[in-house]
C-alpha cells in the first residue's frame, strides 16, 4: 500500500484507533515528520498533542543508518550492531552531546514557555511516520514508560516485522498498518514524503485540537466553560470556580469545616490536576450565613445533599463526564456518602486528611468506586479512624500515609506528595472510567 502523504496515513491510524475516541488520549509525535500526523490524530480522537523529543544517532558517513538514539534526559539506546569498539563508543558519545543540544533548542522553539504535557495516568499514543530501525521509537517509549502513563501505545503506518517484535516489549499496544518484508526506507511507502520544517511543527502544536464529539444526549463536555460559576440547586445558589481541563475528566472538591473554595491546599492540588489535563470544580458547600453557624459545618447530611446537587448539575451539562470527588475533613464524609448513594456512581473518591467515620459504617460498606485515603503519619487520631474506615471499604479502598505529615500537611514537601499521589491515582482511575460518547 502506498500512502498519498502523511495526512492520509494519519487519518488511517485514527480510524484504527477509534476505540480511544472520547478518552482524551495524549498524542505524542516524534519530530519532525510525525507532527502533522499527530495533529490530525489528536483532532480526530479528541485528544491533546505534544512532542516527545528523541534523536537518532546516525552512523559516520551514513547518517540515515541509525547506530542508536537518545532522549531528552540523555539516556541512549545503542543498536546491537553498533558494536563496542572504542572509536564507535567515543563517536556516539560525541553525537549524543550534539543531539542533546539540538533537542534543547528545538524544545525551546516548539513549546516555548511551557513544560511538556505530563503523561502520568493518561492514555498515551506515540506516533511516527514509520519505523526503519526503530531506534527513536525505542528511546521514546523508554522515556515515557518511566513517567507512568495509564497505557502506552505505539502507532505507525509502516514498519518491518523484525523491528515491531522489539517494540512490542516496550509498549502496551502496537498498531502498525502494514509490515512489508521488502523494506528499504520509510519514504518508499509514501507517494509524497516531503521534509517537514520547524515552522510546520510550531504551527501544528499551536493549532487547536478539534472539539470532542457530542454525547448521545446531544451535549458535549466542552459545554463546561472555565471561570466562575453559580450553581442553582433546589434550595440554594452556590458559588464555584470551574476549570474543565480536557473536558472528559473532572474532580469536584468538597472542602472541610471552616473552609471554602479558596482553601489554599485544595487550590494547590487543583492546579496540579489542571496541569495534567484533569478538570476541577472548587465550590462553597455553604453560604456565608450558613457557615457562620458552627453546627452547620458538621451537618454531613446537608453537605451530602449539596454535593449530590452539584454532581447532578454537572451531569446535566456534560453527560458522559467522568467525575471524581476529592474531600477533606468533613467534606470527605460527604463525598463517601455521595459515592454510596448516587446511581450511576461517581468514578472515584479521594480523601485528604478526611473523616470517613462521619459517613457511617453503612455508607462505607455501600461504596463501590475506587477510594483513596491519604493521611499524615503524625495525624494519629485521624489515621486510626481512616484505618477503621479502610476495613469497612474492603477491596475498593486504599490507604496512603504521608511520612512526617500532620493533619493540614503543613510540613515541607508533604502537600506536594499529596498532590502528586492524588494526580497519578486519579489520572489512572478516570482514564479507565472514561468511555467514548
Amino acid at each position: 500500500m502506498l500512502y498519498r502523504d502523511r495526512l492520509e496515513a494519519g487519518h488511517l491510524l485514527a480510524r484504527a484507533l477509534h476505540k480511544y475516541q472520547g478518552q482524551s488520549p495524549l498524542v505524542l509525535a516524534i519530530p519532525r515528520g510525525a507532527v502533522p500526523m499527530g495533529r490530525l490524530l489528536a483532532s480526530e480522537l479528541g485528544g491533546e498533542l505534544d512532542v516527545v523529543m528523541v534523536r537518532k544517532i546516525g552512523a559516520p558517513y551514513q547518517p540515515e543508518y541509525a547506530l542508536g538514539a537518545v532522549d531528552e534526559s540523555g539516556w541512549m539506546y545503542r543498536n546491537p550492531w553498533a558494536g563496542n569498539d572504542p572509536a564507535t563508543l567515543e563517536y556516539m558519545e560525541t553525537e549524543r552531546a550534539a543531539q542533546l543540544e539540538l533537542m534543547r533548542r528545538r524544545r525551546e522553539l516548539y513549546t516555548p514557555g511551557r513544560a511538556p504535557i505530563d503523561p502520568q495516568g493518561r492514555i498515551v499514543i506515540v506516533v511516527d511516520d514509520g519505523l526503519a530501525t526503530g531506534s527513536t521509537m525505542i528511546a521514546a517509549l523508554h522515556a515515557l514508560r518511566g513517567r507512568h502513563p495509564a497505557k502506552l501505545i505505539c502507532a505507525v503506518p509502516v514498519a518491518p516485522p523484525d523491528v515491531l517484535s522489539k517494540i512490542g516489549a516496550l509498549a502496551d499496544e502496537v498498531l502498525c498498518l502494514q509490515t512489508p518484508v521488502d523494506f528499504h526506507a520509510v519514504g518508499q511507502f509514501y507517494a509524497r514524503f516531503d521534509q517537514v520544517e520547524d515552522e510546520q511543527v510550531v504551527e501544528a502544536l499551536r493549532s487547536p485540537t478539534a472539539s470532542p464529539p457530542a454525547s448521545a444526549e446531544g451535549a458535549a463536555p466542552s459545554a463546561l466553560k472555565a471561570g466562575a460559576v453559580r450553581m442553582a440547586l433546589a434550595d440554594v445558589v452556590l458559588e464555584g470556580e470551574l476549570h474543565p481541563g480536557d473536558g472528559r475528566r473532572l474532580v469536584v472538591f468538597a472542602h472541610g469545616s471552616g473552609s471554602s473554595r479558596h482553601s489554599p491546599r485544595n487550590r494547590y492540588v487543583a492546579q496540579v490536576l489542571n496541569r495534567a489535563g484533569i478538570g476541577t470544580l472548587l465550590f462553597d458547600m455553604l453560604t456565608l450565613e450558613e457557615d457562620s453557624d458552627y453546627e452547620r459545618r458538621f451537618d454531613i447530611e446537608l453537605l451530602t445533599q449539596r454535593l449530590l446537587g452539584v454532581v447532578a448539575w454537572l451531569r446535566q451539562r456534560a453527560p458522559g463526564l467522568s467525575i471524581a470527588l476529592f474531600g477533606a475533613s468533613t467534606g470527605a464524609a460527604a463525598a463517601l456518602q455521595v459515592a454510596a448513594q448516587l446511581r450511576p456512581p461517581v468514578d472515584a473518591v479521594v480523601s485528604r486528611g478526611g473523616r470517613p467515620d462521619l459517613a457511617g459504617v453503612a455508607a462505607l460498606r455501600r461504596v463501590k468506586c475506587p477510594t483513596l485515603l491519604i493521611v499524615g503519619s503524625l495525624d494519629t487520631e485521624v489515621l486510626a479512624l481512616n484505618r477503621e474506615a479502610l476495613a469497612k471499604l474492603g477491596s475498593v479502598g486504599e490507604l496512603v500515609e504521608i511520612p512526617g505529615a500532620t493533619h493540614l500537611f503543613e510540613e515541607a514537601g508533604t502537600l506536594e506528595q499529596v498532590a502528586d499521589i492524588a494526580c497519578g491515582w486519579l489520572g489512572r482511575q478516570l482514564s479507565a472510567a472514561a468511555r467514548p460518547s
